[in-house]
Parts: structure tokens; sequence; C-alpha cells
């Protein structure tokens, strides 16, 4: 079964002054020679770790990686003014520009397919393939599923929904994100921070197939519960900034793009219906289903399934 490629440590790093008062952190691992692939990661406001790296070989892949702005080692840290889609996007191709990149493999989960997704459709010259798993559709529909009394996450996991609820304050209804993201980017940094863990801790514990105490725990820090939580809330109450089913619309932009899709059966975050779509209006993609497993990119199949596509595309 395919593994992760060993640790390896950044040959080159820095922060990218993109405009609008924010600097990208950016790094560049494996081979300086070797095929560029940048990696694309989830949230929004997650961030990238260690462990992104090793979907890829270090010997063949030139691994480019970045923080989204305002998340991880970004600057300034947890800042949502000029963050949106359309400003990602650009920020990508800065980073191409600054690189001196001319096409590049495109890898994103979960919200990075999103992204990954609107960037090729926007450049699909520079795109030579695209791998993607757990993916975002951002439709409204999607948001409901998740962060909802009547969506289906909750359905499924009612315990954990409700501790979410009992850290709003008393009585407020959880019909939509909106009141969450008030309290997030309100004065009252207490109650913003006690709201932001819940979300997190609520989004998380529904990642995984089974129950997994340490992928919660590397997860569950205040610093990267602000971030996602806020970042989070900030582009689904404005509906991603995207117009309606913008990314399945645009899918004749990307069509002939070598693409592998890769989705958890039981993914209860971003359930498999969405694979299933973007898979129907890409009829040259490639669809692999891990049958024993949820959203994470960690998951055993998951996991197996991405090293394998990520080894597949050195050919193209």
């Amino acid at each position: 079964m395919n593994e992760f490629y060993p640790e390896t440590e950044p040959y080159n790093h820095f922060l990218l002054t993109v405009g609008n008062g924010h600097q990208i952190y950016v790094e560049q691992c494996g081979n300086p020679e070797g095929q560029p692939v940048l990696f694309v990661h989830g949230g929004p406001g997650g961030g990238c770790s260690a462990n992104d790296r090793r979907f890829f070989d270090p010997e063949q892949y030139r691994i480019i990686l970045f923080d989204q702005r305002g998340c991880g080692r970004s600057l300034p840290h947890g800042d949502l003014t000029n963050n949106e889609t359309q400003f990602l996007v650009n920020d990508i191709e800065q980073i191409r520009h600054h690189l001196d990149v001319q096409k590049w493999h495109v890898f994103g989960g979960s919200w990075g397919s999103t992204l990954a997704l609107v960037y090729a459709q926007a450049h699909p010259a520079h795109v030579t393939s695209l791998v993607l798993r757990g993916i975002f559709l951002a439709r409204p529909q999607d948001t409901l599923w998740t962060f909802t009394d009547g969506g289906g996450a909750a359905r499924i996991f009612p315990d954990y929904w409700q501790e979410y609820v009992d850290a709003l304050p008393e009585g407020q209804s959880q019909d939509s994100v909106n009141g969450a993201y008030e309290i997030m980017i309100g004065d009252d940094k207490a109650a913003a921070l006690k709201v932001a863990r819940a979300w997190s801790l609520w989004e998380i514990r529904c990642c995984t197939l089974t129950p997994d105490e340490e992928f919660i725990k590397h997860c569950d820090d205040d610093e990267s519960c602000w971030t996602l939580a806020r970042h989070e809330a900030h582009y689904m109450v404005n509906d991603c900034f995207l117009t309606d089913n913008q990314i399945i619309k645009n899918c004749d932009k990307i069509k002939d793009i070598p693409t592998t899709i890769v989705h958890g059966r039981y993914d209860i975050v971003c359930p498999f219906d969405n694979a299933w779509e973007l898979h129907k209006h890409l009829p040259k993609s490639e669809l692999l289903i891990s049958t024993d497993a949820g959203h994470a990119s960690v998951e055993g199949q998951t996991k197996h399934h991405l090293v394998g596509a990520t080894d597949k595309m050195l050919g193209l």
C-alpha cells in the first residue's frame, strides 16, 4: 500500500508581499529541478503542515506549499480584510510568477479542492494536472449540511453538535453561520475564542470515520482554532465569494486537464455527492472512492490513493 514519503525539510522559504497589507508564507521542498507541484491547504484558514509535503516523491517533485492569507505563518495572522477567493487566486498566480514556474501540478483537499478548481478554471494554461481530495463545491447546501441545526452532519453526530451549540450564547438560534460569525468577529475576545474552539472541534471530530484522538490533538490549539473557525465562517457567510454553482458551471474550462478525484465514502464534512457531481461534469476525470474513510487526508485508503495519484501524474 502506498505510504507517505519520508519527512523532508524546506530548502527555501520566504514571505511574499502580495498587496492589501498581506504577506504570504511560501516554502519549497524536494528537488529544485523536479516537476513543480503546488499544495493547496484546506479550511479556509487551515495552513500547511509537515505531513503535507509527504504526498510527493521529494526526488521527483519541486514541492511548493503556501499558507493562505491570514493563516498559518502568513501575516498579519487572522486578518480577514481583503480576504476573498479571488484574492487567493491572484496570490497563487503571484507565487507562480515569483518562482518562475510556467506550469505546475495542483493538489488540493477540502477547501483546497475548491480553491484549486477555481484557480484552474481561471488559469487552465498553467495547470498540468489536478489531484483533488474531499471535494467541497462551496454551494449554499454544502454549508447548510455541516453548520446548521437541520443539516445532515448534525443528525449523524447530534452529541458533537450539541457541544458546539452549547458554546453559543443562551437562546441563540443556529439556523445559519451568521450568529457564530458575528461573535467571532466581535469585541468579546473570550466569547469569540470559545465559539471558535467549539466550531473547530465540531468539524475536526467529524473528519475521520473512526474516532482519532491523535488527529484531534494536532488541530485543537487556540491559534489553529481561531483562524480555522473565523476564516471558514467569513467565507461561508459570503457564499465563499463565488457565484451560484460557479465551479460546476465552469467545468468545461478544465475538461482536458488530467484530474484525479479522491473522496471518502463516509465523508460527513463534505458528503460524497460533491465528488460525484464534479466527476459527472469532468467525464475524463478518475474518481477513486476510499471505502473505509471519512474526510481526512491521513486516513489509510485515502492516503494510499493520494500518494498513488501523485506518483501517476509524474508521467504527464
